[in-house]
């Protein structure tokens, strides 16, 4: 049980038997009434985002969401397949709950999947992942100096926009929040 100063941002809480995640927190002091906390919580099954209010010693149920290590096996083009490597057990996922994994993770890596009463609810892929470039055009002499940005098609299908000196072949750090380029990967 959390009380409501406990919800700060990413605490995952049960409200009417579904999960939620606190993705905003405000806290305003009441004279001798104690006191507010403002919070925004986003059903981690359905997306919605909902503003609530608790008040003094209010208790807050914790949900149970448990992660898992598994290994992304495929997808194909409706569905994402993901196993647990230590009991071979595999898990199938919409493609629209995980678009973001064939974007990113290579076949074989592993993810988070995040559990609640034993259902897949989300995947939990890492901030920024290493990946190799397919192809893009190489750099025109005297274009290097500005900043210039070029396309460059990376080995999971996806395209992103990156500095004129990156060539085929490079490893880039991508950022997995919006798909962007961060560096080349040392």
């Amino acid at each position: 049980m959390y009380q409501p100063t406990d919800l700060k941002k990413g605490t995952v809480i049960s409200i009417d038997g579904q999960p939620y995640k606190v993705v905003e927190y405000a806290q305003k002091v009441m004279g001798r009434g104690g006191s507010i906390v403002n919070v925004r919580v986003k059903n981690l099954i359905t997306g919605n985002v909902l503003p609530k209010t608790y008040k003094g010693q209010e208790r807050i149920e914790a949900a149970e969401v448990t992660n898992q290590t598994v290994q992304y096996l495929y997808s194909d083009g409706t569905s994402v397949f993901f196993m647990n490597p230590g009991s071979f057990e595999q898990f199938e996922l919409p493609l629209s709950d995980a678009e973001d994994v064939p974007k990113f993770i290579k076949e074989g890596s592993e993810v988070q999947l995040q559990f609640f009463e034993g259902r897949v609810i989300a995947v939990d892929l890492p901030t920024t992942v290493t990946l190799a470039v397919e192809y893009t055009e190489n750099v025109v002499k005297g274009d290097t100096t500005s900043s210039v940005l070029k396309d460059a098609k990376l080995e999971t299908g996806i395209t992103v926009k990156v500095p004129a000196f990156i060539k085929t072949g490079d490893e880039l750090k991508i950022d997995t929040r919006d798909g962007s380029y961060v560096e080349r990967a040392k």
